[in-house]
């Protein structure tokens, strides 16, 4: 057979693969260029017609966009890594295809999801009040374990009350969208999670970013800007969940005061992680419950629930109460969830040796990984450990290579990253065992 039927000759794997995934990328960006409504509306006004792209759901950009992913991780002979079936409880193991596998991709923290205490704590709840509260809570859906889960919660952060919605990424959109609008200016962490800016969006607030964690970058920006806006609010994570690092708190602290401003924490991966007894990142700092106008949270994730929470000064949560849409036209959170939810965090206080080993546990992990030559960025072990590999094709691959092994960990990969900053993410729980943890980093390091 002559070379030049073997594709690309003479390149090395490596060099084939940024290829390839270079090629992907100009496919990507051509997918959304040729669907711009701009230029396609004067196409259509030409010739008098509808682009069959704006009544086809099959043309959409975004589903084009999925097509040459799927095509061209197909080409490569990378299977899709998403939507394992999990076929029970996933914790520091997990079952998928009848087998057993070290799992990394949840986070289950503290071991809660399926902690007998919670177990027996949701089924009492949906025995009492139903599998529904069957309506919004303003309504007729208020519950008492709704009141019993939020009064929890803001004891916790020695705040005035809270209040939860029934979804966490909704919880931002809701909470942002209803309190900010046009005249107002919402500065926010570069790496902030998605629901931050779709909040933000939906407020029509002007949205500016500054560098990750760099609290200098965003007092520059509030001495320029703060005079020119009414409300300001400043948005952090307590732990940034694709880096496993954490901000400075008292130093932005500080800033919102000077410049008046607001300031809200997202604790959705640090509560149940940092501090003596999981309080989260004010525990860690030292810090007051009032010192953060706006605390919030998830209740997927330590708290073994779905949903999310809003927890401050009785003025903040009336506010929302009464008024912010997610809310206000929502139904009221399960039964079951509120309840496992209650008690998982009553299970944080009662076994405080959990966090202990969690954050040993993570530290263990890091070090191990970061002995063996892994680039695990800026993370401090917190339970979210990242391996940078810096291609998505790669990043697919070992994935793939270490879910062969009985190991389970999702990639992240271009466009959710840059494609610099594709990873393989670690999700580390307190159940892990350092066993476990041995196994994964000799079994990436050698893949590596």
């Amino acid at each position: 057979m002559s070379s030049s039927k073997k594709g690309l000759p003479g390149l090395s794997a490596s060099i084939k693969d940024k290829l390839i995934q270079q090629a992907l990328e100009r496919k990507l960006r051509q997918a959304g260029q040729a669907s711009s409504p701009r230029t396609m509306l004067q196409s259509s006004a030409r010739k008098n017609a509808i682009p069959e792209e704006f009544y086809r759901f099959d043309l959409h950009p975004g589903y084009r966009q999925l097509q040459i992913m799927n095509e061209g991780a197909a080409r490569m002979g990378v299977r899709s890594p998403f939507f394992k079936l999990h076929e029970g409880a996933a914790g520091a193991e997990t079952q998928i295809g009848g087998k057993s596998y070290i799992n990394f991709a949840s986070y289950n923290y503290l071991g809660m999801s399926d902690d007998p205490v919670v177990q027996a704590a949701a089924r009492e709840a949906m025995e009492r009040y139903g599998t529904s509260v069957s309506a919004s809570r303003l309504v007729s859906g208020e519950r008492p374990i709704h009141r019993e889960l939020e009064r929890a919660i803001a004891d916790l952060y020695a705040v005035d009350d809270a209040i939860a919605f029934v979804s966490g990424h909704a919880t931002n959109v809701s909470t942002i969208g209803y309190l900010f609008g046009p005249r107002d200016l919402i500065v926010h962490d570069e790496l902030i999670h998605n629901s931050i800016l779709q909040g933000a969006q939906l407020s029509g607030a002007r949205r500016l970013s500054f560098a990750h964690n760099d609290w200098a970058a965003l007092d520059a920006i509030l001495a320029e800007q703060r005079h020119q806006f009414e409300r300001v609010l400043i948005v952090l994570e307590g732990i940034y969940s694709m880096d496993g690092d954490f901000p400075d708190l008292p130093r932005f602290v500080e800033i919102k005061r000077r410049h008046k401003a607001f300031l809200m924490v997202d604790e959705a991966h640090s509560l149940g992680v940092m501090g003596k007894r999981g309080y989260g990142i004010r525990e860690h700092f030292g810090l007051a419950g009032t010192d953060v106008d706006i605390w919030m949270g998830t209740l997927s994730k330590t708290l073994a629930g779905c949903g999310g929470y809003i927890a401050g000064e009785t003025a903040l949560i009336e506010h929302l109460k009464f008024l912010a849409p997610g809310f206000l036209y929502s139904v009221g959170m399960p039964p079951a969830v509120a309840g496992a939810s209650l008690a998982a965090l009553r299970r944080m206080l009662e076994l405080p040796e959990r966090v202990t080993t969690l954050q040993a546990r993570g530290k263990y992990f890091l070090e191990s990984a970061r002995a063996a030559g892994i680039d695990t960025g800026s993370s401090t072990g917190y339970a979210v450990v990242p391996a940078i590999i810096a291609s998505s094709l790669k990043a697919a691959r070992l994935s793939a290579a270490l879910f062969e092994q009985g190991i389970n960990v999702q990639p992240i990969l271009y466009p959710a990253v840059p494609e610099k900053s594709a990873r393989l993410r670690f999700f580390v729980s307190c159940m892990h065992t350092e066993e476990q943890l041995r196994r994964t980093v000799s079994a990436l390091s050698e893949l590596l």
